[in-house]
């Protein structure tokens, strides 16, 4: 089992996937671009870490050496000798492809590329590098430490070790790997991005409210949370990013993104990060 793990991107899912690997005893070398953005990242870490001590999921004793798992870093040569890279950068092919070029020339031909990416084709990435057999799709759910879903997307040139090694990652995690076929949006946002643009049109058509929307799908269909919630949550550029790659890729206007979605990404109403989405938050 690989002990060495590194994570690139401090962001939302970046950090939250470097925190369930410190949890469980790996060490952890977390990369982003610049040090502001590690240490929010490292900040983020230790709130959902007291937030799970609060709710005694974890002791609150614990934090300190969970946390002294994480080596936070600006230069991409520290994870040459990780044994897993997961890439977790912005939902932006050209980012990830600079990401992807560089590892390949930072860490050893026996490194495995995850990308946590979740919608770009894996194929694609994998042919950014040498040795594109070690490239797998590695799809964490947001909020990482809460969710149990891992995706395990095979590229075209993914091989059986490199497979195998995050379906066996994730398990150790206490995560639940499913195997899903290389396509745009895999299964988690081919079904849900489509849903949560439908409940977008609904809001631009004046047909609801948003909250008796998501009221229509919490009390109706029994989700947890509505889909324009979600959609705050999960941030509305990447829910315009996914739409839009989807529409591109398999080229059929069902996946048009809702012109409402892109004039609130327009506007830098993101959701939750931004405070304001297609709810306003304190």
């Amino acid at each position: 089992m690989s002990q060495k793990i590194g994570v690139v991107g401090a962001g939302t899912m970046g950090n939250g996937i470097a925190q369930v690997f410190a949890m469980k005893g790996f060490e952890v070398v977390l990369a982003d671009v610049n040090d502001a953005a590690l240490v929010k990242g490292m900040a983020n870490i230790n709130i959902s870490l007291q937030r799970m001590a609060k709710k005694e999921l974890i002791a609150e004793a614990n934090i300190p050496g969970i946390v002294a798992h994480i080596r936070s870093t600006t230069k991409l040569a520290d994870l040459a000798g990780c044994d897993v890279v997961i890439e977790a950068a912005t939902e932006n092919a050209a980012v990830k492809e600079q990401i992807f070029r560089d590892l390949d020339a930072a860490v050893g031909e026996k490194c495995i590329l995850a990308s946590n990416t979740s919608s770009i084709s894996l194929t694609r990435i994998a042919s950014w590098v040498s040795h594109p057999e070690r490239v797998v799709g590695m799809h964490f759910m947001n909020p990482v430490p809460v969710m149990q879903l891992v995706e395990i997307i095979r590229a075209l040139q993914t091989g059986d070790e490199a497979y195998q090694t995050v379906f066996h990652l994730s398990q150790a995690l206490g995560k639940t790997p499913v195997t899903v076929k290389d396509a745009a949006g895999f299964v988690s946002n081919r079904v849900l991005m489509p849903m949560i643009n439908e409940a977008a049109f609904a809001l631009h058509e004046n047909l609801a409210t948003a909250e008796d929307i998501d009221t229509v799908m919490k009390l109706g269909m029994n989700h947890p949370i509505g889909p324009l919630a979600l959609a705050d949550l999960i941030g509305l550029d990447t829910c315009l990013s996914i739409m839009d790659i989807l529409y591109h890729e398999f080229r059929d206007s069902k996946y048009r993104a809702c012109p409402l979605l892109a004039q609130l990404v327009q506007a830098g109403h993101l959701g939750r990060k931004s405070g304001k989405g297609f709810y306003s938050y304190n």
